[in-house]
């Protein structure tokens, strides 16, 4: 089962992203979280295989997040999700850590990765 993380200040947008998510990928397990305090708490009690981090959120940027995730966990995969689509903030999220930086709104793109992760973690389960 993958373990994923959504972590977006915009409640309506996590709603969606989840309820995606367990449409195509009934057995995963999702949580949420809507700042960068809740992150970090989440991140050591939750354990996420994936997480999908917004750049900005209240009290902190999801760059710096990624950093300081992947520093105690770098086996943690970190999607950037946003709507920042810059050269620069892709080049300052992959010299964090990131794993992948992701368009919001690119469902198809996302549900790939699942998919793929899923895959490797040989357990993949869909619709």
């Amino acid at each position: 089962m993958v373990k994923i993380l959504i972590v977006e200040d915009y409640a309506s947008l996590r709603q969606l992203l989840k309820k995606i998510l367990h449409l195509q990928f009934p057995l995963t397990v999702i949580e949420e979280a809507a700042d960068g305090n809740e992150v970090l708490k989440k991140v050591d009690t939750f354990l996420p295989d994936l997480i999908f981090m917004d750049i900005k959120l209240p009290g902190e940027n999801g760059i710096h997040l990624t950093q300081e995730i992947k520093k105690d966990h770098p086996e943690i995969m970190i999607a950037i999700l946003t709507s920042y689509d810059s050269p620069e903030y892709r080049e300052a999220a992959f010299k964090c850590g990131a794993n992948w930086f992701i368009a919001k709104g690119s469902w198809k793109e996302i549900e790939a990765l699942v998919k793929s992760i899923s895959s490797d973690l040989g357990n993949y389960t869909s619709n």
